[in-house]
């Protein structure tokens, strides 16, 4: 009958998430998460998103502070998006600018080969060479660009680590008190 007793007042209720983030953000979630009370329960690779993991933890249903738990762990989820789309940011404006160069590139090359089909060498050999310049600059243009905006994007992201390392610290004193 002890024994009875002891299990019904030992008898924990869990709350279960599944997320599925980033290769990237993997380790980021796992340390947070445990700020917020969860537990990793294990990870999986799903197959229709590839460079991403499903991650799944666990919680005590009955967890001290919950309501301010999972509003810090929304701001938490929310820095780690926004750490994310600056990571994003560093990319997408320079492959913009390569990807038109190199279209423009493809143009004259375009128009040379025509040019020459028409019996027009001068003017083939005129749009050949912006035609070549079309293909090897947005290599160059690409990583000044790049380079430029992670100088630019980089102390935003740090004030974002920043304000997740706050977050989880507020977390885990609830959890301690």
């Amino acid at each position: 009958m002890n024994e009875l007793t002891k299990n019904e007042h030992n008898f924990v209720g869990y709350e279960y998430k599944d997320i599925t983030v980033k290769k990237d953000s993997e380790s980021v979630y796992a340390d947070g998460y445990t700020h917020f009370g969860w537990k990793l329960e294990g990870t999986s690779t799903p197959f229709q998103n590839v460079g991403s993991v499903t991650m799944k933890f666990k919680r005590d249903r009955k967890i001290r502070n919950k309501a301010e738990l999972t509003r810090l762990q929304r701001q938490f989820e929310a820095c780690v998006t926004d750490i994310e789309t600056l990571e994003r940011s560093k990319l997408t404006s320079a492959s913009i600018v390569a990807y038109g160069i190199g279209l423009v590139g493809t143009a004259c090359m375009a128009g040379s080969v025509f040019a020459y089909l028409d019996n027009m060498l001068p003017l083939s050999v005129i749009l050949a060479i912006p035609g070549f310049a079309g293909w090897i600059i947005p290599y160059f243009s690409f990583s000044g660009i790049r380079r430029k905006k992670t100088d630019k994007v980089t102390p935003f992201i740090d004030k974002k680590y920043d304000e997740i390392y706050e977050v989880c610290e507020k977390a885990n004193g609830l959890l301690a008190k």
